[in-house]
């Protein structure tokens, strides 16, 4: 699967700090491999969306919207009914948010953790500014510039003005601990279904360096770490929550329930079942 690049791959001009795009299309993508070279909003219009990034993800529908962090991330589009998948998309730089700190000079918010995708529902105001941006992408080149930098405020000053300024912390925090960044990477999404491919991507790291670094922090290879981490979820599931191995095998990660067995038990040293009758 090729890795896409936003906002490059859409053909807009690469000197432009904040800009507008009307993106729409009748294509699915699962787990489509994205490299966010801005800070992108996603006002989704028709479909659903799913993210996956390094230390977080989403999954919405056309009642909420994205604020993402530049950077490697893994992207599904799903159609509408009408089979449709439409988001209107606002493109901005470090830079331009920088320049937007230094001119409100909000009051900060100490964040001892961040996200790089936060989602947002929907209000009146918002569905209005969305329908502006739509105006605007229709416009010439020159005048859409121009507003997408002041709508960009607009939006910025009504989140932060509703929410708090943990959304500027969030965009701005730095990721150069590369070993911070990895573990942390492996452990937010050591229950979703990733290959190994993609969670290489996601530390931005060939395969073969992914292993190595893995087997450096986690003294065992990647396929059995996540192995044993799924099996203890589904032992706490069947433990904690009396779910059956029949509604939680394909949620740990097994293609069918005889494979998810035979690992519990190669675990356990018992069956699913047993453990639960005991």
């Amino acid at each position: 699967m090729n890795i896409i690049k936003f906002p490059d791959s859409l053909n807009l001009e690469k000197s432009k700090t904040v800009q507008v795009f009307d993106y729409c299309t009748t294509r699915e993508i699962s787990k489509q491999q994205i490299i966010l070279n801005q800070n992108t909003f996603s006002f989704l219009v028709e479909g659903k969306k799913e993210v996956v990034f390094d230390n977080s993800g989403l999954s919405i529908d056309n009642n909420k919207f994205l604020i993402m962090k530049s950077g490697h991330c893994l992207m599904t589009e799903k159609l509408s009914e009408i089979k449709n998948y439409r988001s209107i998309l606002l493109f901005f730089t470090n830079d331009t948010l920088s320049k937007f700190i230094q001119k409100f000079e909000p009051n900060d918010i100490e964040l001892t953790t961040y996200k790089s995708v936060y989602a947002f529902e929907y209000d009146k105001f918002i569905k209005r500014f969305v329908d502006s941006l739509v105006d605007i992408s229709k416009l010439s080149k020159t005048v859409q510039s121009k507003l997408a930098e002041v709508k960009f405020e607009e939006i910025m000053l009504y989140l932060t003005g509703k929410y708090g300024t943990y959304i500027l912390r969030a965009l701005t925090v730095n990721n150069d601990n590369i070993t911070q960044n990895f573990t942390r990477t492996v452990e937010s999404n050591q229950l979703k279904k990733l290959t190994l491919k993609q969670l290489a991507f996601l530390c931005n790291m060939s395969i073969s360096t992914f292993k190595r670094e893995f087997e450096k922090h986690y003294s065992e290879s990647p396929i059995k770490w996540f192995q044993n981490k799924r099996l203890e979820h589904a032992h706490y599931l069947l433990n904690q929550e009396q779910k059956k191995s029949s509604e939680i095998y394909f949620e740990i990660g097994y293609e069918n329930l005889s494979s998810f067995i035979k690992a519990y038990k190669s675990k356990y040293n018992i069956t699913p079942k047993q453990h639960q009758t005991r």
